[in-house]
């Protein structure tokens, strides 16, 4: 009995005592018990197993962990997710028009531009638009992906609508009709954009008739009498890529919320074929909910139009920019792809300079926009001044 008491408490002396103990000046040093090493295991099991049960709690509620502590993600594709997961269903239809008597009062070169755009947040993303998710790298679909549709009609004149001869020394008249299908996704802080759009430059795109019944009836301006002059028929066919980083530059201070979002992005076709790139600022209250720019007429600064702001109540967004782009097509100067037609020499940089203000209240958005253009071919007097006014409907 007296061996086994003793054979036990020297068992628990083991157990109790340290790894390296010191005692005086003298340091004891011993190997790890087998006892010591399978409680440690243990104790190590049980702490990993916790932490891997606290990893998919947090998992399940959107939030990260950064060593054993969980961390709420901050991070612009989960703060959208968040809502829309509150807010599913919104769905967004801009109206856009484009006139350079919105902006100089002038009536030439980029002088109208008419955009309806339906804009569906987060919507189920049909099957084709996966197989240009796999072909397209830079390109990521998720909860956030929204689809958009657009229907648009541009009209491009040379300076002097009332001479009825073909102007040499200045751009050829042109109308362009077109249709466009896009995505819009947010993967972690930045937004990827694909458009698609196919249409028809010419006469079949109807721009005689639209700009004389507006001369006409709306503005009581004169009669354009060059459009026998205009390009000939021609398809046309454009793919468009854009990503931006709306909340690189960003700073929230005295209840605003104001940043610098740059972006950079690509087009090719037979009607544009350019590179770009820009900056564009904003400032809005801190409160005022989601906000992004107005759409537009490309080539221009991103923008879906979305607003998430609460019901029943006012907010503003004031925004402006640079953009630069470097064009190697511009159909509406270089002239007709396959056929011979009236051409000029095209600038190969032009930049724009944006400044706007959109108000929402509740589901409503009114926004304008002034743009200044620069010359854009060789023979341009001056830059241009137009102006762009958009109405946005939540549903």
């Amino acid at each position: 009995m007296k061996k086994t008491v003793s054979a036990l408490l020297c068992l628990l002396s083991l157990y109790s005592l340290p790894a390296a103990a010191q005692t005086g000046d003298t340091n004891v040093n011993r190997t790890e018990t087998v006892v010591e090493r399978h409680l440690r295991e243990t104790r190590a099991a049980a702490a990993a197993a916790a932490a891997q049960t606290e990893a998919q709690k947090a998992t399940a509620e959107g939030k990260v962990l950064t060593g054993a502590v969980p961390v709420t993600e901050k991070d612009l594709q989960s703060d959208l997710t968040r809502q829309i997961r509150k807010m599913p269903n919104e769905k967004f239809i801009t109206f856009n028009s484009e006139n350079d008597l919105y902006g100089g009062g002038t009536d030439r070169n980029y002088t109208n531009g008419a955009r309806v755009t339906y804009f569906d947040l987060g919507a189920p993303v049909p099957e084709f638009f996966h197989a240009i998710d796999r072909m397209v790298p830079t390109f990521s679909i998720n909860e956030t992906t929204s689809i958009s549709w657009s229907l648009g009609h541009n009209l491009y004149t040379p300076s002097d609508i009332e001479v009825s001869a073909n102007q040499d020394d200045d751009r050829p008249w042109a109308a362009f009709l077109y249709g466009s299908a896009g995505l819009v996704s947010v993967t972690k802080n930045h937004v990827d954009s694909l458009e698609a759009t196919v249409g028809i430059v010419g006469p079949a795109a109807l721009g005689e008739q639209v700009q004389k019944f507006i001369h006409r009836h709306v503005s009581d301006s004169p009669m354009p009498k060059g459009w026998r002059h205009q390009l000939k028929n021609e398809p046309a066919l454009m793919l468009s890529w854009e990503r931006s980083w709306p909340e690189r530059y960003g700073i929230e201070a005295l209840g605003w919320n104001a940043g610098a979002t740059p972006y950079l992005g690509a087009t090719v076709g037979n009607v544009y074929t350019y590179a770009n790139t820009g900056m564009m600022l904003y400032l809005t209250p801190y409160d005022g909910g989601i906000q992004d720019a107005p759409v537009r007429v490309r080539p221009a600064m991103p923008g879906t139009g979305a607003f998430l702001v609460p019901e029943n109540k006012f907010s503003w967004y004031l925004f402006g920019g640079l953009e630069g782009r470097a064009i190697a097509r511009n159909i509406f100067l270089d002239g007709n792809t396959f056929t011979d037609s009236h051409s000029v020499d095209k600038k190969p940089f032009v930049a724009d300079a944006t400044a706007g203000l959109a108000l929402t209240y509740g589901r409503t958005r009114l926004s304008y926009a002034l743009i200044y253009r620069t010359k854009e071919f060789d023979e341009q007097e001056s830059g241009d001044v137009f102006g762009t006014i958009t109405l946005g409907v939540r549903f």
